[in-house]
Order: C-alpha cells, then sequence, then structure tokens
C-alpha cells in the first residue's frame, strides 16, 4: 500500500496500491503517518511517488460511496490531515508525479515544495494532471482552493478549478501547476537532485526561510472549522453528486 525506501537523508513514500494508488481510508492514513513520522526518524527530505504511469487516480470513489456519513465525515478529516501534514512538513517534500494525476493526486501535489512530472514516451498519450473534481460532481474545497491559487495564481486557478481541466505535463508547466519535467525514469532521480541541492544549503537558514514563506499554505489549516467538512459531505450526499460518481464508477467497471 505504501512503500518507504531511505536514501541518506531523503526517504521516498512510495504509493503501491494497484492498479491506480487510490486514496482510500487505509493509504490516506498510512501516508499521513508516514509523513509525520519522517522527520522524527532523522529524514530531512520526503519524496513522494507513485508507479511509472500513475502518480494516483485519486480518491477511491468506489470504497467512499460504501461510507455512510460518519464514515465519510472521519475521512475528510483525515484527508485534510494528510493535506495540513504536507503543507506543515518541517522538511521538504517534492512529489515525483510519474504519470497521471488527475483530483486527489494533483490535490497531493500542490501541497508539496516542488513538483517534477514524467513526459510521457508516447506523445499522442500524455500524461494529464488537474483538478477535475467539477466533472464529476463534486465542489473543490475551499483549502484546496487557496493551495491551487497560491501556486497558480487566482484568475488561472479560478479557469482550472470551474472547468475542473486535464493538463499535459507542457500545459502544466507553462501555468506553474508543476515546476520541472523530464522523462518517467527520471523523475524520481530528480527529485531527489533538487532535495539534495535544498539540503546543501546552511540548514538554519534555509529551514527558517522556507517555513516563514510557507506559512500562509500552513495557515490554511490554522482554523479546522473553515475546512466546512459537514458541508461537504452534504454536497457528497446530494442527488446530483451521488448519480455523477455511481456513473463514474459504472464506467469504471466497464
Amino acid at each position: 500500500m505504501l512503500e518507504t525506501h531511505r536514501h541518506a537523508a531523503i526517504v521516498e513514500l512510495r504509493l503501491a496500491r494497484p492498479p491506480v494508488n487510490a486514496l482510500d481510508p487505509a493509504l490516506v492514513a498510512a501516508l499521513r503517518n508516514a509523513v509525520e513520522a519522517a522527520p522524527a526518524d532523522g529524514a530531512r527530505g520526503i519524496v513522494l511517488s507513485g508507479r511509472t504511469g500513475m502518480f494516483s487516480a485519486g480518491l477511491d470513489v468506489p470504497a467512499l460511496l460504501d461510507l455512510d456519513r460518519s464514515g465519510l465525515v472521519t475521512f475528510w478529516h483525515d484527508f485534510f490531515g494528510l493535506c495540513a501534514a504536507l503543507a506543515r512538513s518541517p522538511i521538504p517534500v517534492v512529489a515525483a508525479i510519474g504519470g497521471h494525476s488527475p483530483a486527489g493526486g494533483a490535490v497531493l501535489s500542490i501541497f508539496c515544495d516542488y513538483r517534477v512530472m514524467a513526459r510521457s514516451a508516447d506523445p499522442a498519450k500524455p500524461f494529464r494532471i488537474g483538478l477535475n473534481e467539477v466533472q464529476v460532481g463534486l465542489s473543490v474545497p475551499m483549502c484546496i482552493q487557496e493551495a491551487l491559487r497560491r501556486l497558480v495564481g487566482p484568475y488561472r486557478a479560478e479557469r482550472l478549478m470551474v472547468a475542473g481541466a486535464m493538463l499535459d505535463p507542457e500545459q502544466a508547466l507553462g501555468v506553474g501547476l508543476v515546476d520541472e519535467l523530464t522523462d518517467a525514469d527520471n523523475v524520481v532521480p530528480r527529485a531527489h537532485a533538487w532535495l539534495q541541492q535544498l539540503l546543501a544549503l546552511p540548514p538554519h537558514a534555509m529551514s527558517t526561510t522556507r517555513l516563514l514563506a510557507r506559512s500562509d499554505l500552513m495557515g490554511i489549516f490554522a482554523d479546522p472549522t473553515r475546512l466546512s467538512v459537514e458541508e461537504f459531505a452534504d454536497a457528497w450526499f446530494g442527488a446530483e453528486t451521488q448519480a455523477m460518481l455511481k456513473g463514474l464508477v459504472a464506467r469504471l467497471k466497464k
């Protein structure tokens, strides 16, 4: 489900939940625990990766549809807790995006410090990344909207989220949704290389400056009541969203 690989001062957390690294309650909890535990275990940087061709397909919709309201509310608290762990991490985190990264996969990446994305080996079938929640009947929670605005600017974030746009790597680089492109085999090595350059800087100065620079991102989670988990649960169980999600699951089964 989640593999941990230690490379000197850097720990790689590799999503390993076949076939598409979908985020179910167990994987979200495991990843949050691993991100929070890494600094205490002596890590100075984290690489978050998936498999070649698929970083993460986002939320495990079939599993979440089986939850009652209480279970769903618990899951959303845990998912936002994972986002907060990435945003507040005292050590830098790089997303090594080796393939497709829709919805929840893209969400995880936008809370990281840096994003390296793979180009597809087949230009006719490019990888895609984006917050496509609207396309499946979900709204984008405010905490995620704020993080995307910080990354790409308010107007661009609006256009991407309202349309549920999915971008190819070149488009994602052009708008600032990712920071660097490479071929799939080099995504994780490039993530390590970026971290190693950062970690070679004077540690106190780098860490203090980084935390100050990310204070706005960390502040998104300062007031848990702003996460509107109950309101999001209301929308999840609404007729429009349920119809869209069940239709998505039916298409996936085919």
